[in-house]
């Protein structure tokens, strides 16, 4: 399936009052639930029983399959108040391309020179962010506006992923070296996101009001979902969970992610405050 491969306070939000409901597509092995938007609409990627993957909609209880045609892989990474949808896909040859799924039509996105691209979000202007590969091998993050391409790499980085975009053109992402750190794009501006006493950090989401969404790593190893509000940290984590990724939040402040459960089996999930 694919994947996605400032002095700040914490609060444990065990505190918070959350309700978790579990995201499995009918008959999959794995499913991640990666973005929702103000209606509620969910996409995200599950694998089938033979090891395929493929993206999907939720829409009102009822999930919707999408694959790029003919591809071998597909997954559904972002959704915008319009219903456009993108994503990524594998082709017979096994490189990966970006999407944009618009009125039941695909159309495949590449920077122009890249081995691999991946589109991660989508925002209600159309934006397009995500991620490629130089063909040197090393990540980028990208913006995709109006038929251009612009990079998007905090300074002295050699790894890169463009995540999350909201309607005032914020991005969020991760970043190396040193270390892995989030960060937020912000009128040309970079801001360095760590969760206190992380080992990693990667933000993954924004919404309209400049909340983010994203995972941290702790010293044992264990990765945990975060919510970053006003300056706030705290941590997302469905019970039970052993690995959690909060991927995508809304404007009404709806969390979708995925967590692995004591099997190792991956779910997605929606938390609603």
């Amino acid at each position: 399936m694919l994947a996605f491969v400032a002095a700040l306070l914490v609060t444990p939000w065990s505190a918070l009052a959350f309700t978790f409901t579990t995201i499995d597509v009918p008959g999959a092995v794995g499913t991640s639930a990666d973005k929702i938007n103000a209606g509620g609409q969910i996409v995200g990627a599950y694998t089938d029983g033979g090891g395929m993957g493929h993206g999907f909609l939720l829409d009102d209880g009822t999930f919707t399959v999408i694959d790029f045609p003919g591809a071998t892989d597909t997954g559904a990474f972002g959704i915008n108040n319009r219903g456009q949808i993108v994503g990524g896909y594998v082709d017979a040859s096994g490189t990966e391309h970006g999407f944009l799924f618009d009125k039941d039509a695909f159309t495949a996105i590449d920077v122009p020179g890249a081995t691999s691209t991946l589109a991660f979000d989508i925002n209600a202007r159309g934006q397009i962010v995500g991620r490629y590969i130089d063909a040197g091998g090393t990540f980028h993050g990208f913006l995709f506006d109006k038929g251009t391409f612009t990079t998007v790499d905090p300074p002295g980085s050699g790894f890169t992923q463009a995540i999350g975009i909201n309607p005032a053109g914020q991005i969020v992402g991760g970043f190396e070296p040193p270390g892995h750190h989030g960060f937020l794009l912000d009128k040309g501006a970079f801001v360095t996101i760590d969760f206190p006493g992380a080992s990693a950090t990667d933000a993954l989401g924004i919404n309209p009001g400049g909340r983010i969404v994203g995972r941290y790593l702790e010293a044992s190893g264990a990765f945990h979902g975060f919510l970053l509000n006003n300056g706030t940290f705290a941590t997302i984590d469905p019970a039970g969970s052993i690995f959690t990724e909060a991927i995508g939040i809304n404007a009404a402040g709806h969390i979708v992610g995925d967590y692995q459960d004591a099997s190792g089996m991956l779910h997605g999930f929606l938390a609603t405050p």
